[in-house]
């Protein structure tokens, strides 16, 4: 099985959080979006030109979520989906509110540090403002249980929590928000938390090399 993914992509990184707590055997293959991602090779895999590509055999997997799935309905050991109603759709709401709120909410707050330009500050203060609505909704969704709805690691582990403790990266804390800092704690204290976590050096190579792209491709 190949991973073929960005490290500092959060895309890519919860499907990486899930294979290793899966314990699953898998080769990591970095794909820099600076142009490997235009290559004839990864564009037959995923003619979208993204990341994470997941290859399992003669079988091709694209979109973060639907790998996810994948993995659970081939590899259901160790479980990360509850099967009580509710919990499940605790679990999927976490997962889409996270891609389709929060992840484009971030994009304003995360444009200067990655060298895509200085966003304005209403552009910036709504972000904010969808954060903290996601961070209440997420907040409500906790229980006594140290995951969402379960007492074991799920998807909505890997897709929001390779998400939000990156928010202070951004300049937002979620001190306000108990039951949320006590989950990243927790999620930052495994091993595959630590073992993909990304440092500065990589964001700043990364917001390089993907400036250079651009200014190219708008050269061309």
């Amino acid at each position: 099985m190949k991973l073929y993914h960005t490290p500092i992509s959060t895309n890519s990184r919860r499907v990486w959080v899930a294979l290793l707590e899966k314990n699953l055997d898998f080769e990591l293959v970095e794909i820099h979006l600076d142009g490997d991602h235009l290559e004839p090779e990864f564009v037959a895999m995923n003619p979208f030109h993204r990341i994470p590509v997941l290859v399992d055999g003669d079988f091709t997997v694209v979109e973060s979520l639907a790998i996810l799935d994948y993995l659970e309905a081939k590899y259901p050991e160790p479980t990360m989906l509850p099967k009580d109603a509710k919990d499940l759709a605790i679990v999927k709401m976490v997962q889409l509110v996270t891609v389709n709120e929060l992840g484009p909410a971030l994009y304003p707050l995360s444009s200067e540090k990655m060298g895509w330009g200085i966003p304005e500050a209403q552009e910036i203060a709504k972000a904010k403002e969808k954060v903290d609505t996601v961070l209440t909704f997420f907040e409500g969704l906790l229980d006594d249980r140290p995951f969402f709805g379960s007492n074991t690691l799920t998807y909505a582990e890997c897709v929001a929590g390779t998400v939000v403790p990156l928010l202070s990266w951004v300049g937002v804390s979620v001190d306000g928000y108990p039951k949320i800092q006590a989950w990243c704690d927790r999620l930052l204290a495994r091993p595959s938390w630590q073992q993909t976590q990304f440092t500065q050096a990589d964001l700043a190579a990364f917001a390089s090399r993907r400036q250079k792209f651009l200014e190219q491709f708008q050269a061309s």
